[in-house]
């Protein structure tokens, strides 16, 4: 890997922290050659603190580590996206990232979904809700709507209507959320499940 650590006169490059599971980017500092050697042989993550004038390795003194897994320079030698398993919070004011977000796995518009189905298994009583409708009548109504809809999808993915296929794939994904909800489980569960089996 070459590294051109000249570009800038004080020969330090920007280092950007990403959690290698959740993809959610944690903090930036900055390293030397010293600081990139350090991090490869302890796989700890080790920078140039500029304020310090010295090097330092994240956790140190809170025991907050961040456990080298990858390093990747960027097209113009100049950057470096690490990638790491974080011990506890990452930033020194105690929150999990540099900008005080949450360090928590997003599966994008899913993970809004069950923020949604969320809120409305919390509110059963709003009577224009369809999803608080459904937890109202319980555990068996929910279950029979997730089999209305994979037998639908089944129908449909034999015919060659694509639109209809999708929108019966989607309720069914839906419902199942939903399903999943009803037993205490969240998509993540699922994936979990998934990933200990590929293993």
């Amino acid at each position: 890997m070459e590294i051109n650590f000249n570009k800038n006169r004080d020969g330090l490059i920007p280092a950007i922290i990403q959690d290698a599971a959740t993809k959610n980017v944690l903090m930036l500092g900055y390293m030397n050659q010293e600081a990139l050697n350090a991090t490869q042989e302890t796989k700890k993550v080790t920078f140039y603190s500029r304020s310090k004038k010295r090097l330092w390795t994240k956790g140190e003194e809170s025991g907050n580590f961040l456990n080298l897994v990858k390093i990747k320079n960027d097209c113009d030698n100049d950057t470096l996206l690490i990638t790491v398993n974080p011990v506890g919070p990452t930033c020194h004011k105690g929150t999990d990232t540099c900008w005080a977000e949450e360090n928590v796995q997003d599966y994008g518009f899913l993970s809004t979904l069950e923020k949604i189905i969320t809120s409305r298994k919390e509110d059963t009583d709003n009577p224009d809700s369809y999803v608080a409708s459904l937890f109202r009548k319980g555990i068996n109504k929910i279950a029979q709507k997730v089999g209305e809809e994979a037998v639908e999808t089944v129908i449909e993915a034999k015919d060659d209507d694509e639109e209809l296929f999708l929108n019966e794939s989607a309720d069914l994904l839906f419902h199942y959320l939903i399903l999943l909800q009803a037993k205490g489980y969240k998509l993540e569960n699922i994936i979990n499940m998934l990933k200990s089996r590929h293993k």
